[in-house]
């Protein structure tokens, strides 16, 4: 249920960002907020359910950057009334893949042993976009437990051609024989 409230407000200002015509502009200012909400000594302050929702927003206010403008302090006011503070990652993510979408691109994620260099990146990225037949925006990490391969995900699908994964295939597939 959650994530369908983080859903709604991430749609509503996807929706207004759209109107203005800036949704670069929104996706800086939901960062801002989110670093503010996500700061420990902020959360700590607003999880608190013995300061009143209204201290709690004025606290919001008062340490608000230009950055996050007067949209960005209302969404997280809105947030600590309602007592979704945890959201606002979600709630981000969401934006992200509504502004992805709208673009046309896709978000990727590729997991291997070791660090690709820039033309094996640049490749994989291609590659992906022509499978996927949009452009792909494509985010490296390093996770030794692959072992070797790659962890390809975007979306809800994964695509595991890793090493460590063969294992687990030969297991399956003796169990299904």
């Amino acid at each position: 249920m959650a994530g369908s409230r983080a859903d709604r407000y991430a749609r509503a200002a996807f929706e207004l960002a759209q109107e203005e015509g800036d949704l670069e502009a929104w996706q800086r200012r939901l960062g801002a907020v989110r670093a503010l909400l996500d700061h420990p000594d902020v959360r700590a302050l607003l999880d608190n359910p013995t300061i009143a929702v209204a201290e709690r927003q004025a606290v919001v206010e008062a340490l608000a950057t230009d950055d996050i403008g007067r949209e960005g302090v209302n969404l997280a006011k809105l947030l600590v009334a309602s007592g979704h503070v945890d959201m606002i990652d979600a709630v981000v993510e969401e934006f992200e893949r509504l502004s992805d979408d709208s673009a046309g691109r896709v978000r990727a994620t590729a997991v291997a042993a070791f660090e690709l260099s820039p033309e094996e990146a640049e490749n994989l990225r291609r590659r992906l976009s022509a499978r996927l037949e949009r452009d792909v925006h494509l985010e490296l990490r390093v996770d030794p437990r692959v072992l070797g391969g790659l962890v390809v995900r975007y979306g809800d699908r994964l695509i595991d051609a890793s090493l460590a994964d063969r294992p687990q295939q030969l297991r399956r597939s003796l169990i299904s024989a």
